[in-house]
């Protein structure tokens, strides 16, 4: 293999288009304005094919590129045969309703095993945890969410957050400041949700003000306008990122935005206009997923300057996974152990999948 090519990390997190890297991909990993990768279903065969395919990313670079994923279990859950079956974090709040000491403990036993498993295959961070609330509205958030009272997402998230930080990868709370109470699809098109700020504050905002004391390292707004508070959805607003999450909140870990191609995003204009906005706005990095002409439009258009802040929050997020050990899987008594201790967690099946 050769020689890593010293490239200082950019903006841009872009995905690839299957289970190798083509000479495409490489070009785009190689720009100067990517600074990571995110995988999907479509770029897994099998745990051995993983850990060759990030060994060869990682390598291409120095800083490596930040590999990330969604996955978060249940319908989001990017890898699946030879890893455990995450149950939907909805299962959790079933048990937190019978017993929350429980419920506490098998979060954190899930943050840990979905954490070991992937940073045993080189992802460095996932998009989890979901802290929106169920308001019982919205069925692209649904039984993703933990529970639908603010108090139990918080409690089971922060334990989940612990376990993924105790596995090795770092975790980034989503959608801020809250996705559970809108019926759109922000995928498919833009919603709105229309209710007072001081609801939102004493309701969605809990479980994300809650993490942030507790070290939070990442965050993602989401593509949803907040119409008492400003009139351009959260990704694309100071007022959400720079006044309220960094000023009120006290966030100063890494703001990523929602994906720039979703429907939700579209309003603002072309790819770079989307993107320079939500820089410009106070998020640190982008998501360009599953649209590669709009990455080659991006790089081709997009004039920015990554600041030396975010630099900052992204060594500290990155070094943070990269410093923690990689669990050894069935050779590691506490893997086996956090492992059956969630088999019983709607999809589990009691075997441990991993090698």
């Amino acid at each position: 293999m050769s020689q890593a090519k010293s490239i200082p990390l950019g903006p841009v997190i872009i995905d690839i288009a299957g289970t190798a890297l083509t000479e495409e991909d490489r070009s785009r990993l190689l720009h100067p304005l990517t600074g990571g990768m995110i995988l999907f279903t479509r770029n897994y065969e099998s745990p051995e094919q993983l850990a060759r395919l990030t060994a060869e990313i990682h390598a291409l670079r120095e800083p490596a590129l930040l590999i990330s994923v969604d996955h978060e279990g249940g319908r989001v859950q990017r890898f699946r045969a030879g890893f455990t079956r995450i149950a939907p974090m909805r299962t959790l709040g079933d048990v937190w309703d019978r017993n929350p000491q429980h419920a506490r403990h098998l979060a954190h036993e899930v943050g840990f095993v979905l954490a070991a498993e992937l940073r045993a295959h080189g992802v460095d961070l996932s998009f989890t945890p979901v802290l929106d609330i169920d308001h019982g509205n919205s069925s692209i958030i649904g039984d993703r969410a933990f529970h639908r009272e603010a108090e139990a997402v918080a409690e089971l998230a922060s334990a989940l957050v612990q376990g993924l930080r105790q596995g090795g990868v770092s975790a980034v709370g989503k959608h801020f400041p809250g996705h559970g109470h809108v019926r759109a699809d922000s995928h498919l098109e833009l919603p709105v949700d229309e209710r007072r700020y001081d609801e939102l504050k004493t309701a969605d905002l809990i479980p994300f003000a809650r993490l942030i004391r507790n070290g939070l390292p990442a965050i993602m707004p989401a593509h949803v306008v907040y119409p008492d508070v400003d009139t351009q959805p959260a990704g694309f607003s100071k007022t959400w990122l720079k006044r309220i999450l960094r000023e009120e909140l006290q966030f100063d870990g890494l703001i990523f935005s929602d994906d720039l191609s979703m429907e939700g995003a579209r309003a603002t204009g072309a790819i770079a206009q989307r993107a320079l906005a939500a820089f410009e706005a106070g998020c640190d990095m982008v998501l360009v997923c599953n649209d590669p002409a709009a990455v080659d439009e991006l790089y081709a258009d997009l004039n920015w300057t990554m600041p030396a802040v975010s630099l900052a929050r992204l060594a500290r997020l990155h070094g943070r996974a990269a410093a923690e050990s990689m669990v050894r899987l069935r050779e590691d008594a506490r893997y086996v152990a956090a492992a059956r201790a969630i088999a019983g967690l709607g999809q589990g099946s009691g075997e441990l999948p991993l090698a």
